[in-house]
């Protein structure tokens, strides 16, 4: 077990992701001695402490800079290597995102750390921690453990449970000044094509579509389902390449991972790409009008029938299980 862990806490739209917490939780579990957020911006990242002291930070590390405003590699990377210089983690977490993608395994070549990606599960065994990751398309499990130096993890969003808030904990807030310079790339501008609302790679509930959807409108009818429950849309690779949804909205080998409480799949056959994207939903249900689909296969739950008759019963009873 490691001596001291710093996690990279995330923050999408003025929130902290519910990732950073999780990775957190998995922090505290590998490091006894002492959990370090470090929150990386431009301004205003104080009015995050609080949240992350009371999920588990013993200590709260705050890098503001206007070359942070907006990720990038360079950026990213310079403010990191002056906080692990000066903190010497053993353990460095971060959450299995498009920004722990890619910026873990750049800190793990330029300290020749250990890194193990995209864990789902941590495992004790006498005393040394053990970690289960996804293989081939989430078809099986390997267990990976670190032999010494410094080490560092991704967490897959919605798998290891975050702790629950404790509003009697604090942690002392340190604001660190790091010089960033020579970027080879600046990011001006992010322009966001998905629909706004719940995280889809966060959800605990994804309503997804797939050609049986028919066109835009019949993602209008599994929003409606997804509004009622609190969750996210997501869709196939067909129904993006047809047109019917954006493919920020893809799940799938080429698209997002999601891991929810409940998938829905509504007129999604199952081809092998799209499975790989949601396969370990903690529940599946599948409604198609094929009976043979492979979706049902690897669902929980399986509706036969058409999906414009199937979703508006739903939305109706969700909606009364709601009111009473």
């Amino acid at each position: 077990m490691a001596g001291k862990a710093l996690v990279l806490a995330e923050v999408k739209d003025g929130k902290l992701r519910q990732v950073t917490f999780e990775a957190l939780a998995a922090a505290k579990r590998l490091a006894p001695s002492e959990t370090v957020a470090l929150l990386l911006g431009q301004e205003g990242l104080g009015a995050h402490a609080e949240a992350l002291a009371r999920r588990g930070a013993d200590r709260v590390i705050i890098v503001e800079h206007p070359a942070l405003a907006m990720y990038t590699p360079d950026g990213y990377m310079q403010a990191l290597r002056a906080v692990v210089d000066g903190e010497t983690p053993e353990m460095i977490v971060f959450g299995h995102t498009a920004i722990g993608r890619d910026i873990a395994p750049r800190l793990a070549a330029r300290y020749g750390a250990g890194m193990v990606s995209d864990i789902v599960e941590i495992r004790t065994d006498d005393g040394e921690a053990r970690f289960v990751r996804p293989i081939y398309a989430g078809k099986a499990y390997q267990v990976r453990a670190f032999a010494d130096g410094q080490k560092i993890v991704t967490v897959r969003p919605n798998n290891i449970a975050a702790l629950e808030a404790d509003p009697s904990r604090t942690a002392p807030l340190e604001r660190l000044e790091v010089e960033i310079k020579d970027l080879r790339s600046v990011v001006r501008e992010v322009v966001k094509k998905a629909a706004s609302g719940v995280d889809l790679t966060e959800a605990k509930v994804v309503v997804s579509g797939g050609r049986g959807t028919k066109g835009k409108e019949g993602f209008k009818l599994l929003e409606a389902l997804a509004e009622v429950l609190g969750g996210a849309v997501g869709a196939s690779r067909g129904a993006c390449d047809a047109g019917y949804a954006d493919y920020a909205l893809q799940i799938g080998q080429t698209g997002k991972v999601v891991t929810p409480d409940l998938y829905i799949a509504c007129g999604i056959s199952g081809a092998i790409q799209h499975l790989a994207g949601m396969s370990n939903s903690k529940v599946i249900v599948a409604i198609n009008k094929d009976p043979e689909a492979p979706i049902f296969q690897v669902a929980d739950y399986g509706i036969v029938g058409d999906l414009f008759e199937v979703v508006p019963i739903l939305i109706e009873e969700f909606k009364k299980v709601r009111v009473s």
